[in-house]
């Protein structure tokens, strides 16, 4: 882990690559931080959609949740989209979790199935 000194004197900016990645010190265009993050999530799922009811820090308004899709980013975003539609109601994605705005999990559960992916209810 770099000291603080440290991470204050590194490089930001180059006029000869543009701006640098601050984790592994290379141009923006040529850092695959992300791509590595995004395999790394992917690589540690076990096959199981879970899909939760919650409504902690929503003032009471029920989401659901869906978690453990083994799919990248634009595919889940894609996945996202026709799960919103399914249900008629809006929602989002937000760190590899598809939230579903209202109690749902039966609808999802049978449209995650249909589409070949093994679900479990998890959660109240």
């Amino acid at each position: 882990m770099a000291t603080l000194q440290d991470q204050l004197r590194g490089l930001v900016y180059s006029t000869e690559h543009g701006d640098i990645c601050p984790h592994c010190r290379q141009p923006q265009d040529e850092c695959r931080c992300a791509e590595l993050a995004e395999q790394k999530r992917i690589a540690a799922l076990d096959g199981i959609v879970r899909l939760r009811r919650e409504t902690s820090g929503r003032k009471g308004k029920g989401v659901t949740t869906v978690t453990g899709l083994p799919l990248a980013s634009a595919e889940l975003k894609a996945m996202a989209k026709n799960l919103k539609k399914r249900c008629g109601t809006g929602g989002s994605v937000h760190d590899g979790v598809i939230e579903i705005q209202g109690d749902h999990r039966e609808r999802l559960k049978a449209e995650l199935e249909r589409l070949g992916y093994t679900v479990k209810l998890a959660g109240g």
